[in-house]
């Protein structure tokens, strides 16, 4: 069988392939669709770092991916209306610089992150599950009724953002760009999974008595570990809300949570290329069956319910099936 390290460069060669073959066409809806597979595959790896190393099944991690693509969206609005955006006490200039964006984003993130994971943690199961879909449900309904931003119609920004060097307009230089983001965090991911703290991560899932017997607190481990997938999907987010130039209620929607997880599960649940296999089953089929039938989703169940039965290590255990995840 392929080793997974094999598989993971395999499948990352086959998409930058994709988007390569794509530009020798001259097929740049190929390269988008190339480029959304990267972005929702890098919002599947933050969720992998709850789900897969710590086990918390989080069902609100749109949460996070709406906060990144409306921090895009408000800093990006207020640079193109050249109106300040006031804070109350302060006022903060928009920009177009993407890196400033990211920064904010995941600050954001994790500062929302922090408060969520306190309160989310102390439950466990569904009532974790419940708890982070209210959190993203509240700032669905907020988001809706705000007005300035555009309200449920969404906000389109007219101009994708700037990255230092490159032509992000160019579907190839901001695939590049996405792609290399993706790559940064998998790879982060990996030395995530083998650190101690990854390893302590693991034990607190497997075994949280003996964890706390050791003198390892689980509740830390798994704040640190919700924080860091927080800030992860919210740098998604962001990228999401560039690649489509806009931004709308419906990126804290829970069903956008749900296809979060169908795309950890579809690759692997603690797998590290898993998210990326995922998404690209996902998005494959989202547009190919999309063309042939409306009612596409009944195929992706149908896959997602043979997984879940007779293959739990998803679409690379079947490929890589050795005993750990994080080869």
């Amino acid at each position: 069988m392929i080793s997974e390290r094999v598989l993971s460069l395999g499948v990352l060669a086959a998409l930058a392939g994709v988007a390569a073959l794509a530009v020798a066409m001259d097929a740049p809806f190929t390269i988008t669709l190339a480029t959304k597979v990267a972005i929702l595959a890098l919002a599947a790896a933050g969720l992998n770092i709850a789900l897969g190393l710590g086990g918390l099944v989080s069902f609100g991690h749109a949460l996070f991916f709406g906060l990144g693509g409306y921090v895009m969206g408000i800093l990006a609005y207020h640079a193109q209306t050249y109106t300040p955006l006031d804070l109350g006490l302060f006022q903060i200039e928009g920009t177009k610089s993407m890196p400033v964006i990211w920064l904010a984003a995941v600050l954001l993130a994790v500062l929302v992150a922090i408060p969520v994971g306190l309160l989310a943690l102390r439950t466990s199961g569904v009532y974790f599950i419940m708890i982070t879909l209210a959190f993203a449900q509240m700032f669905y309904y907020f988001t809706i009724s705000w007005g300035t931003y555009g309200g449920e119609d969404g906000l389109s920004i007219y101009v994708r953002n700037g990255f230092p060097g490159l032509n992000t307009l160019d579907p190839i230089q901001f695939f590049g760009l996405c792609f290399a983001i993706l790559c940064a965090v998998l790879w982060l991911s990996a030395r995530l999974a083998r650190s101690p703290f990854g390893l302590a991560l693991g034990a607190a899932r497997q075994s949280p008595a003996r964890t706390e017997a050791v003198g390892i607190e689980p509740m830390r481990l798994r704040l640190v570990a919700f924080v860091i997938s927080g800030a992860i999907v919210g740098l998604a987010g962001a990228l999401y809300a560039d690649l489509n130039r806009f931004v709308s209620p419906a990126m804290f929607g829970w069903h956008l949570s749900g296809e979060l997880i169908v795309l950890v599960i579809l690759g692997g649940v603690a797998r590290i290329i898993g998210p990326v296999v995922g998404a690209g089953v996902f998005v494959m089929l989202e547009h190919f069956l999309g063309q042939a039938t409306q009612f596409w989703q009944i195929w992706l169940g149908l896959i997602l319910l043979l997984i879940v039965l007779f293959a739990r290590g998803g679409i690379v255990g079947l490929l890589s099936p050795r005993g750990g995840g994080h080869g």
